[in-house]
């Protein structure tokens, strides 16, 4: 009969606890959705600011203007784009580190 109640008490606290788990799923869905938001606007800028500040530099910047050869602009456009990849790569680490210290305040004055 003792493990009877015992099996009770655990299927109960468990059912609790799978209820808490859920609860706190629901209530971070919007935090989810903002990150993953994040994510996919950084890795839009990844993939196409470089690849476009490398073309667009090269053209107008560094043969257009400067009016280097073809051989010297290619080189300098790839550093624009390197320089580029860091830069969106700064950013995404200092909105994901704000963004989590935010939330851990929040989660922290509960």
């Amino acid at each position: 009969m003792r493990s009877f109640f015992f099996f009770i008490s655990t299927f109960f606290s468990k059912e609790k606890h799978t209820y808490l788990c859920f609860n706190a799923l629901r209530t971070n869905e919007g935090s989810l959705t903002s990150t993953l938001r994040t994510l996919l606007f950084f890795t839009t800028l990844m993939i196409t600011l470089p690849v476009g500040l490398y073309f667009s530099s090269k053209a107008y910047v560094f043969e257009g203007t400067l009016g280097m050869s073809d051989r010297d602009s290619y080189f300098y456009a790839a550093i624009v784009a390197v320089v580029t990849v860091h830069v969106v790569l700064a950013l995404f680490v200092y909105v994901a580190w704000n963004e989590g210290s935010r939330q851990w305040r929040e989660g922290k004055q509960d």
